[in-house]
C-alpha cells in the first residue's frame, strides 16, 4: 500500500486593516482593507456596526496607498480629505470571501473583532455597499 501525502492545509492569509476617524467637511469613518497591494477603502458615515445583524452604509472610495495604513494627522485645507484623521482601530483580518459583490472577513483589531461582511448594493449606486456585523461561532 502506498501512503498518500497529507493534504495541504488551507492557507488563510492575514492582511491588515485600519479604521480611520475623519473630521473633514463631514465627520465620518474610513474603513480600509489591505488587498492587491493597496488599501481598498469605504467611507462609513455612521461608523462600524456593533450588534449582530446591524447594517451601516459603506460608500466605496478610491484605493489608498499601503503607507496610508499608519496615517494620522491633519490634512491642510484645500487638499483632498482636508481635516483631522485619527486611527480608531487597526489590526489584521482573515478573508473568508472576496467577490465583486461581497467581502466577508473576520477582524482581529483592538476594538473591533469578529465577522463582518461588505455587500454591494448595485440598485442604490455603483459605489454603495452595506457593512453588516455577523454572528461569531461560539
Amino acid at each position: 500500500m502506498v501512503a498518500k501525502p497529507a493534504p495541504k492545509p488551507k492557507v488563510i492569509t492575514k492582511n491588515r486593516f485600519v479604521l480611520h476617524e475623519h473630521y473633514a467637511s463631514h465627520h465620518h469613518f474610513d474603513f480600509r482593507l489591505e488587498k492587491f497591494g493597496v488599501l481598498k477603502s469605504w467611507a462609513l458615515p455612521k461608523g462600524m456596526p456593533i450588534k449582530v445583524g446591524e447594517k451601516r452604509l459603506a460608500v466605496m472610495t478610491e484605493n489608498h496607498p499601503l503607507s496610508y495604513i499608519n496615517f494620522k494627522g491633519v490634512t491642510p485645507k484645500g487638499q483632498y480629505g482636508a481635516g483631522t484623521t485619527y486611527i480608531k482601530d487597526n489590526g489584521v483580518y482573515q478573508q473568508l470571501k472576496w467577490t465583486p459583490d461581497e467581502i466577508s472577513i473576520i477582524l482581529e483589531g483592538k476594538n473591533y473583532k469578529g465577522k463582518y461582511a461588505l455587500i454591494r448594493l448595485p440598485k442604490a449606486g455603483k459605489d454603495d455597499w452595506i457593512m453588516v456585523k455577523g454572528a461569531d461561532k461560539k
